[in-house]
């Protein structure tokens, strides 16, 4: 698939946006923003997945937490409530943004409101791009950052947290998460949480 110099352009201020963040992660031996390393997974994750997926489904998945940071979950309620908010803000503050980077690069009205849609997870387990879109988020949670919530969650949390991600998920993205490189521990929980 010959990548559009526009979605590579894209690609190039996703990523610097996200190389803002001043959380560090270090991954093999290397120093990443938090969100850039996101980001750089959830591509790897799609092409993956859905090696066929549409410019739209890809410009969306680069830009999926962009800038995140900036809008900290501490700054909100530390109850139910309070992360729901916080989460529904969240998705149009990441619409906004790629929207701004989409426009700058010269992509039209068109495809920037169906990045939008597809960011805010509108009509998940109706329309296929949305689907793909969080199969690929929970495959990339499940692979990358399940294993750290793992251990530090009562094991009956983790299972809930399994089966809420599971329901979110396509058979198709099920089935590939059992193909995940997981350590035995995180495959042990998996295991319990979706087979009983």
């Amino acid at each position: 698939m010959v990548a559009s110099e526009k979605l590579i352009k894209s690609f190039k201020l996703f990523d610097e946006a996200n190389n803002q963040d001043p959380n560090k992660v270090v991954y093999k031996e290397q120093e990443y923003s938090k969100e850039l390393l996101y980001a750089i997974r959830m591509t790897e994750k799609l092409n993956d997945f859905a090696p066929n997926a549409s410019e739209v489904l890809q410009l969306t998945a680069r830009s999926q937490h962009i800038c995140r940071w900036e809008i900290p979950r501490d700054s909100y309620p530390m109850d139910r409530v309070g992360y729901l908010q916080w989460r529904q803000d969240l998705k149009k503050f990441h619409a906004q943004k790629a929207g701004e980077i989409l426009k700058l690069v010269g992509y039209d009205v068109e495809i920037i409101d169906k990045v939008a849609f597809l960011l805010q997870k509108k009509q998940l387990k109706k329309n296929l791009e949305t689907q793909t879109l969080e199969d690929v988020i929970c495959l990339v949670f499940l692979e990358f950052y399940f294993e750290d919530f793992a251990h530090k969650y009562a094991e009956d949390k983790m299972i809930d947290i399994v089966q809420k991600t599971w329901r979110k998920m396509s058979k198709e993205g099920q089935d590939a998460a059992l193909q995940l490189p997981l350590s035995k521990y995180s495959l042990t929980l998996i295991s319990k949480a979706v087979l009983g």
